[in-house]
This record gives structure tokens, sequence and C-alpha cells, in this order.
């Protein structure tokens, strides 16, 4: 979701490396979990570990967990607030999330932002999110709590580039059908079309893109 904004506004000026150290911690007040509208995009891998996790289809997911919406010109899955309290459907009643194991990537990356250049991305530290007045200083790599972090970073990577290049490819055509039509297709080989629980992830999601392109290129 791309944001314009002034980074000297939402942040302490520096990037990181997932080896560098930041303050962040969790009190567990669950502010973060509530009234985020439709800002908790869903990625390929998120969607994947929450059917894993919980044992069901996207479809299972739609009924009463996600939502989809438009971002930036496509039609993208995001977490779904609910109820007076407009909390994330995930949060339970004592402030804890029911799938914190496999917990999306952004929630995992908060009170972190990443910013994109270069074909890669750096950490921030966003400074008026979190709640907690009295962080403590953990390795980002610790924060993220993500079992292979170098696939996982070389596969955000490739996702945010790879919806960049059909974003700006759909904003050139100017076509509604075309958009619609290729949102349609990203949904269905990406979030709606199951990956194998018991395969590698992100092997199969390059596969995937591969055969994306070349679809996307002849339509």
């Amino acid at each position: 979701m791309k944001r314009y904004v002034d980074m000297a506004d939402i942040s302490d000026g520096k990037y990181y490396s997932s080896g560098d150290m930041v303050k962040a911690g969790c009190n567990g007040c669950g502010s973060c979990c509530r009234g985020m509208g439709k800002s908790i995009v869903l990625d390929p891998l998120d969607v994947f570990r929450l059917t894993k996790g919980l044992e069901c289809s996207f479809e299972a997911l739609m009924n009463d967990k996600i939502e989809l919406n438009v971002v930036d010109g496509i039609i993208l899955p995001n977490l779904k607030m609910r109820g007076p309290s407009d909390s994330c459907a995930f949060l339970d009643d004592e402030n804890r999330c029911r799938v914190h194991a496999y917990r999306p990537g952004i929630c995992r990356l908060f009170p972190m932002g990443r910013y994109y250049e270069e074909n890669s991305f750096k950490y921030f530290l966003q400074i008026h999110e979190c709640k907690n007045l009295h962080p403590s200083k953990v390795k980002i790599k610790k924060w993220l709590d993500e079992p292979e972090l170098k696939r996982q970073e070389a596969y955000i990577i490739r996702w945010h580039y790879f919806l960049k290049e059909i974003q700006e490819r759909l904003d050139a055509e100017n076509d509604d059908s075309l958009r619609r039509q290729v949102s349609l297709y990203i949904l269905q080989k990406f979030y709606m079309e199951a990956f194998p629980v018991d395969g590698d992830f992100y092997a199969l999601f390059e596969s995937r893109v591969e055969e994306a392109l070349l679809c996307l290129m002849k339509m």
C-alpha cells in the first residue's frame, strides 16, 4: 500500500537492517489491533499461513475474518475489523491474538514499516503508532520472528515489485475492464488457489510469479 508521507514526520529518521536494534515492545494493550480500517493488507504468505494454521480455506476466511478491497488499483484481501470496538477479527476478549503463531507480516512488523527503493527495502521505526511508552530494545530479526528471514525478505521484495509493475502497466493502459481482469487473475492465482501446505512456499510462489508474468503479458 502506497503512503505519501514525509518520513521525518512518521519515523526517527533512520533506516535499519534486520540485524539492527530498535526500541519496540508490546505491553498487550491491543491498540494496534483496533481501528486499523482496511490497512492490514494480506500478501500470499499471510493467507498461506492463516489457512494452514487454521486448517481452513481462503473462502472460509472470507466469511468473517478477511475482506476484499482495492489497493492501489488492484483487489487484495485485508484483515477485517468488526464489532463496537472496531477490533481485528482475531483479537480475543483479553487483547490476545488468536493467531499469533501465524499472524500476518504487517502485524509482525509493527511498529516498524518498510521503505522501498532500488529493488530492495529498508526497515524504519514508526514513532507515533505504538501506545507502549516504555519499549525495550530488541533486534529486528528477533522481533519479526521469521524462521527463514532472508527468504522472507526476498519474497517481500519480489511481491512488492511484481505488484508495482502490474500497477504501472494498468495505470498506463487506463482500461477498467483490463484492470478488473488482472485483479481477478491475481486474486485467483495467489490467494484462492491454495499453496500446498507441505510444499516449499517460496519456491512455489516464485513459480507462480513467473507464470503470472507470462500470462499477464498476453492480456
